[in-house]
């Protein structure tokens, strides 16, 4: 395909995929449960973090976290006592232990309450053309805390060459306006034309067989390469391709 015909391919699955009936297969129906701003943020920012293996236990384990939280994040971030926190420590999904949800419970408090919340500390960082700079300092600013060592791991930094997968997602929920009612489009001092791509191995192969990409490897390299080819495509709003690419790899098998 030439890129006139890729374009028309891509914005046809677009429209294919980006309808509420997504939501009910994937970890965004977590936050789709709230309608304040914080709520739909925490569980947004808390779903994605663990937004690795099979879905439908991403999203169990993602609904065990809001049962956890009395189904009210925001409130149970700001205002938690140490009994509830140790209940928190049953929580596991992969990797990702109660320990580690502790520490999130905590650092969230800390950024709502010492740096404006999770909106300001990535608006503030943005660069003009990208999130990735925001995403490292984001880190950075969670981290500020005393932590466990071993919950460095499960925030991603670009860099450190990662691409950032699930925060990027985590970013097109928020930042991007969506018609469909898809992506939440919260957060209005972000741009989508700054956004990335989230790229895991459906995404990533399936660009790779439409020559979107070349790089082998799904990490920030292969990332600066793919945001370079979708904003070809469509320079306001590259990141809408996520779903054309992630549909025709999870539902198409592409």
């Amino acid at each position: 395909m030439n890129k006139s015909e890729l374009k028309e391919f891509l914005d046809h699955k677009v429209i294919l995929y980006n309808q509420p009936k997504f939501i009910e297969s994937d970890p965004i129906q977590i936050p789709h449960r709230y309608t304040i701003k914080e709520d739909i943020e925490i569980a947004g920012f808390l779903s994605a973090t663990i937004a690795w293996g099979n879905r439908k236990m991403i999203i169990n384990n993602a609904n065990k976290m809001m049962e956890l939280m009395g189904n009210s994040p925001f409130d149970f971030v700001m205002h938690h006592n140490t009994n509830q926190l140790e209940r928190l420590e049953q929580f596991v999904h992969r990797t990702f232990n109660g320990q580690d949800l502790v520490f999130f419970i905590k650092s969230l408090q800390n950024i709502y309450s010492q740096h404006k919340g999770l909106e300001a500390v990535f608006t503030k960082y943005q660069s003009n053309d990208s999130m990735q700079e925001a995403i490292s300092q984001f880190k950075t600013i969670f981290f500020e805390i005393e932590h466990p060592s071993r919950t460095q791991k499960h925030v991603s930094d670009p860099s450190k060459n990662s691409s950032s997968k699930r925060i990027n997602m985590m970013l097109r929920w928020f930042c991007r306006t969506d018609e469909q009612g898809v992506d939440f489009g919260i957060w209005k001092n972000i741009p989508p034309s700054k956004l990335s791509c989230p790229l895991d191995v459906h995404s990533g192969n399936v660009a790779r067989k439409l020559n979107l990409l070349t790089r082998k490897q799904n990490d920030g390299k292969a990332l600066l390469e793919l945001d370079a080819a979708l904003r070809d495509l469509d320079p306001m709003d590259p990141v809408k391709y996520d779903f054309a690419l992630f549909g025709l790899g999870v539902f198409e098998g592409f």
